[in-house]
């Protein structure tokens, strides 16, 4: 069985906060190079419930699907099946935790699984999307305001 990715990150905010700014404001820090399109005036979407959809819209209203929630808990659980660039039966896990440290920092912790859905490609995909969160995250944090004293990856 292929390992499950897991990332950690603490941040300078609160929790709602955290979560606030990876889904409604998703659009805002998402890059362009992590799309279907890779095109510059998309807007990357996270509609706000189970069973809502994450997606790109071009700016010529052209949709492309991504994942779907599976787990909706504002300011502290969001989950969902994950299938950018591929058929959504080869979706993987995504769950990420959003842990309240003091009044004013949050523990952003991701776990990224179910890579054995895709058989003897498990492997390639994974490390494919190791190096996704990796360049990934950084955008996230940037967006806020991350405390630098505790960052892992797995």
């Amino acid at each position: 069985m292929t390992e499950a990715l897991r990332f950690s990150v603490e941040v300078a905010c609160p929790a709602e906060h955290a979560f606030a700014v990876w889904t409604s404001g998703i659009g805002a820090w998402w890059p362009a190079d992590h799309t279907v399109t890779g095109a510059p005036d998309l807007r990357v979407i996270l509609e706000p419930r189970v069973g809502g959809r994450i997606y790109e819209r071009t700016a010529a209203g052209v949709e492309h699907d991504w994942g779907e929630v599976t787990v909706w808990l504002p300011s502290s659980r969001l989950e969902y099946l994950w299938f950018l660039r591929a058929d959504r039966s080869d979706a993987t896990d995504v769950a990420i935790r959003f842990v309240p440290v003091g009044d004013v920092a949050t523990r952003v912790e991701i776990e990224h699984s179910g890579w054995q859905r895709l058989g003897s490609r498990s492997g390639a995909w994974r490390d494919r999307n190791q190096q996704g969160w990796s360049t990934l995250l950084p955008h996230y944090l940037a967006a806020v305001q991350p405390l630098r004293r505790s960052a892992r990856g797995r």
